[in-house]
């Protein structure tokens, strides 16, 4: 199948959607975004749909707004973290995203990270584009390679090639078909290989003298890629960024959280992963070890914060992501 010609996603005839039924759509599938119309209107021809196939997440999302954007208050509202892979089907959109901004033409691809403002320029032409959800602990956590977001892959490129099929390999693939947990692992895997790093974040991670919000990005990136270390702590990461451990504290302090704080709830995120995915495992790991995989030495601290942040207990995430028993 080819995505760009699949006629479910392309190339058909958009009806117009209740402005205010449109907004709902998205900010529930892909959270807190506000969209902006070129003029006053009841509607916005295209929709914003979720589609999940392979255990994984999709947004489809087609508009004609003049522009869609994400600040650091709509960050703060949001609980789950993601690396958005979008793909452009239709049309164009413009991104600005992290310092940088890119075009999207059809069959381009881009990473967009949710933890930092984003604007989506559309000025009230249609687009069309679907948006894969990685979960943002997952990415980080389990790669040994370096990966940038913010920048485009061009539609030749042989890995936006190579995406696109994973992509529509994975819409045709029942979820209950034994390659469904390995096409996901194959597109974490590639997309991390397709974005891979040129050099230029990590010589950013060098400059001492950054602002705070520079600082906090940067901050945010290394606990992910480090989430899982024994010695990630603010006195590592102050070291690692050349700066006082009062500083990074000032930072913290700025957006109303501390540093303890974060690691621990992105360590509670991230084991909240590791748990929905036991089901799928032939051989399932305990949720002891899923909490010590991710940086918990003390179960009984695990499952209390797990509690108060996701408002239930470990063993019940996991019963609820198991299969309903059909009673006939």
């Amino acid at each position: 199948m080819d995505l760009l010609q699949n006629r479910s996603l392309v190339d058909r005839t958009w009806s117009p959607t209740p402005y205010e039924q449109w907004v709902d759509d998205l900010q529930s599938i892909c959270g807190n975004f506000n969209p902006h119309s070129m003029q006053r209107g009841d509607s916005v021809i295209g929709t914003a749909s979720r589609i999940d196939v392979c255990g994984m997440e999709f947004a489809h999302v087609s508009n004609d707004l003049d522009y869609v954007h994400r600040d650091w208050e709509d960050i703060r509202r949001d609980a789950n973290e993601h690396l958005f892979l979008i793909l452009q089907l239709e049309g164009v959109c413009g991104v600005e995203h992290s310092g940088q901004q890119n075009i999207l033409d059809v069959g381009e691809c881009i990473l967009v990270d949710s933890t930092r403002p984003t604007t989506f320029y559309f000025r009230g032409h249609f687009s069309n584009h679907l948006s894969l959800h990685l979960p943002r602990q997952l990415m980080y956590s389990n790669s040994k390679i370096d990966f940038d977001v913010a920048r485009k892959l061009e539609a030749s490129d042989p890995m936006a090639m190579m995406l696109r099929a994973l992509i529509a390999k994975m819409m045709t693939t029942p979820d209950s078909e034994a390659a469904s947990p390995y096409l996901r692992q194959l597109m974490f895997d590639t997309t991390r290989q397709a974005f891979l790093s040129t050099g230029v974040q990590t010589a950013s991670l060098n400059s001492l003298h950054e602002s705070a919000s520079k600082r906090m990005q940067m901050v945010d990136i290394l606990i992910d890629k480090h989430l899982t270390d024994s010695d990630l702590s603010a006195k590592w990461l102050a070291t690692r960024l050349g700066i006082s451990i009062r500083t990074l504290q000032q930072d913290f302090q700025g957006m109303g959280m501390t540093c303890t704080t974060v690691i621990r709830d992105k360590r509670l995120r991230f084991a909240r992963e590791k748990i929905e995915q036991l089901k799928e495992q032939r051989n399932p790991t305990t949720i002891a070890e899923v909490a010590y995989s991710a940086g918990f030495n003390d179960i009984s601290y695990f499952n209390r914060s797990f509690k108060e942040l996701f408002d239930c207990a470990p063993s019940e995430l996991l019963r609820a992501a198991e299969p309903a028993h059909r009673l006939d």
